[in-house]
């Protein structure tokens, strides 16, 4: 299973937006070159997580994105499911709506696929972007500590 570049790049970008919470909002263009994302793709993403409410626009001469609420009140779960949509290892098990299947009372195959899909949304609900930031700077001051 692959989560698409959609996911993954909105989960940089929220990160970006993590790393600078509290300050002035910041143009898409500053987090694009951050994070080496188009411009334009950049754009689709962001309104995507503006209309999941996980970020705010702010417009004038200083506007720019924030986050919608505390780095550790997002959660990687709540990124994904709103740029992949509901976690599904296959559509027989999805979040939301899952695919009616005639063999669903006694396919095997489904019970570990449910059990798949149960341990990535404990997982990814599990890491806040909070988180994330203390693992960053856990990462750089290793990565001092080496040279």
């Amino acid at each position: 299973m692959r989560l698409s570049t959609r996911g993954h790049y909105g989960l940089k970008a929220m990160f970006d937006l993590a790393e600078h919470y509290g300050s002035e909002p910041i143009p898409l263009k500053t987090v694009a070159e951050r994070q080496n994302i188009s411009d334009n793709y950049l754009e689709q993403l962001i309104a995507v997580l503006r209309k999941a409410g996980l970020v705010k626009s702010v417009r004038g001469a200083q506007g720019g994105y924030i986050l919608a609420r505390e780095p550790g009140n997002i959660t990687v779960g709540d990124i994904i499911r709103a740029m992949e949509g509901p976690i599904a290892p296959v559509d027989c098990v999805s979040e939301v709506e899952p695919t009616e299947c005639d063999q669903a009372e006694s396919c095997i195959t489904r019970m570990v696929w449910a059990r798949v899909r149960d341990r990535l949304a404990e997982v990814m609900d599990s890491i806040t972007l909070a988180d994330m930031l203390r693992d960053a700077e856990n990462l750089t001051a290793n990565n001092k500590d080496k040279t």
